[in-house]
């Protein structure tokens, strides 16, 4: 695969903004390193400091450095405040992984499927890729409804696809096309879930 350097621009999404992150981002990253499920299945640190803030800040500035994908800060355009993330990882043929995740305080505002359909339209469209995948655990309903709203269609169950707090787990497998596209999305209504996608982000 090709691994040129990306360019991460700014997408509008609704209320808020995707951007590239910023070393300022240190208080969304302090919420989600408290999360019981967002560190088992991100890079965010189980605990935070300063240094491990700017760490993972590094890495997602490394990730469209060398090519491995687009990381983006979700912040809320009122007062730009960084409330979520979410990523896009292309792979050679014209597929790509998108992760995502929420803070707590924001859940059930739609920042996630807001996040997902900007990515996601703009994948497709810009990008001119082909096919987008979700791998979602089965009891994560939030993040279930948030796929399904965004246009995602689920494809069936991958069973022992991932290894989370070193157990084996299953992963539902939803996915959107390029073909698709004309099939409107769900209107994007607030959920009380939608924590996180399984992505290692």
């Amino acid at each position: 695969m090709d691994r040129r350097p990306l360019f991460v621009p700014t997408l509008f999404a609704g209320p808020f903004d995707l951007r590239p992150w910023r070393l300022s981002d240190a208080d969304v990253l302090r919420e989600a390193a408290a999360d019981p499920y967002i560190p088992l299945v991100t890079t965010v640190p189980a605990r935070y400091d300063a240094q491990s803030a700017r760490a993972f800040v590094e890495r997602q500035w490394a990730k469209a450095a060398t090519g491995a994908g687009y990381s983006f800060a979700v912040t809320r355009r009122a007062d730009e405040r960084a409330v979520g993330f979410v990523g896009l990882f292309p792979q050679d043929d014209g597929r790509a992984s998108i992760g995502y995740w929420t803070a707590a305080s924001t859940r059930g505002q739609g920042v996630a499927g807001h996040a997902l359909c900007a990515v996601a339209g703009w994948a497709l469209s810009e990008l001119g890729l082909a096919r987008l995948e979700l791998h979602i655990e089965p009891w994560n309903t939030g993040s279930l409804r948030t796929a399904e709203r965004a246009g995602f269609r689920r494809e069936g169950r991958l069973r022992s696809h991932r290894t989370i707090a070193g157990e084996r787990r299953d992963m539902e497998l939803y996915a959107l096309l390029a073909a698709d596209l004309d099939r409107p999305a769900t209107d994007i209504l607030p959920t009380s879930g939608a924590a996180a996608s399984s992505s290692r982000v």
